[in-house]
């Protein structure tokens, strides 16, 4: 097997979660600020009248969520164990940080634990009378359910374009029902697909997360490990991008004179090299294809610890949808200017 890095450099076990985060917030102070309750809030809070936009996930994947709070993106993410969604006391606690008067958006990443929490969090927000709030549901990832099953499918990186750009959008002023309706149409124009070539370990058991063979990588691998569509024996990078686009263009479908965002996520310990090496393809592909490749991002955005592999994502954009992405924005881990 695949050998796995199982030392890492923590303190104790049991307060993982809460180092982490004193020492992101420690790192990023004039962005976001740590809340008594655990909760990831601007430092700044956005201007009152505007929607708020609150996000939870289990820890372990970050940058995310954590790096994605501040001007232009969340208002607020809840942190939960390692792997483990936050409970639904913590978001209601979120969602009354997130409150500037306008309601809040509550945004899903599809996972059951996570959906199951949010459905609870909002019956809580019923009985207290906390009565504008919304929930959209995100997910991307093609492998986990087929086409015509989407709302059946995971949340994984490909999230990353509806986070931006609903960040921006909020600014803007827009109200509660044109958040989640924009959340919506970014989510349905976004296809992700990922391949895993190594696995990673618990840093809390040590424990390996799944077993992959030397020599072999599977494509569809979710962020937690959950099962692809099939394994491969390890290929060049051109040929696995050749496995795999045309999967992701297939389904929407995308089609010619359309226009994209790319995203190359690092699962974790990837090199640059690799990155770009693979972009390359995929760059050359779209153009065979007659789609257009508007803007580009590579980098460690949604993470699995020291995960070897990558998530390739796909948005369809209009005119409205690129200036978003184009708006400015400031976290920790996504710029914009």
């Amino acid at each position: 097997m695949m050998s796995v890095r199982k030392a890492k450099l923590i303190n104790q076990r049991d307060t993982i979660l809460q180092d982490m985060l004193a020492g992101f917030v420690s790192a990023y102070s004039e962005i976001v600020r740590l809340t008594d309750d655990g909760l990831i809030v601007r430092a700044q809070p956005k201007a009152a009248g505007k929607v708020g936009l609150v996000i939870g996930n289990g820890s372990g994947h970050e940058p995310a969520m954590i790096g994605f709070v501040g001007d232009g993106l969340f208002d607020v993410n809840i942190p939960g164990a390692l792997f483990a969604a936050p409970g639904p006391e913590r978001i209601v606690a979120g969602i009354k940080a997130a409150d500037r008067g306008a309601g809040v958006l509550l945004c899903v990443s599809h996972h059951a634990g996570d959906l199951m929490n949010a459905e609870i969090a909002l019956e809580l927000c019923q009985m207290e009378g906390i009565d504008k709030v919304e929930m959209v549901v995100l997910y991307d990832d093609i492998s986990s359910a087929p086409k015509g099953s989407e709302p059946e499918r995971r949340g994984t990186a490909g999230l990353f374009f509806t986070w931006k750009m609903l960040g921006a959008f909020a600014e803007t002023g827009a109200s509660l029902a044109e958040c989640k309706a924009l959340s919506e149409r970014i989510r349905d124009n976004t296809r992700t697909l990922a391949v895993a070539l190594s696995s990673c370990a618990s840093p809390i058991t040590g424990e390996v997360m799944f077993d992959l063979p030397e020599g072999e990588m599977e494509i569809g691998m979710g962020v937690h490990g959950e099962v692809g569509t099939g394994r491969h024996k390890i290929a060049s990078a051109d040929t696995t991008i050749d496995l795999m686009l045309p999967r992701i263009l297939d389904d929407l479908p995308f089609r010619a004179g359309d226009e994209v965002l790319v995203l190359l996520n690092n699962s974790g310990s990837m090199t640059l090299m690799e990155l770009y090496i693979l972009h390359g393809r995929v760059a050359a592909l779209l153009k065979e294809a007659g789609i257009r490749h508007y803007k580009s991002w590579i980098g460690p955005y949604a993470t699995t610890q020291e995960m070897a592999g990558f998530a390739l994502s796909l948005c369809r954009v209009d005119d409205q949808l690129k200036q978003l992405w184009d708006a400015p924005a400031n976290g920790a881990f996504l710029k914009g200017v």
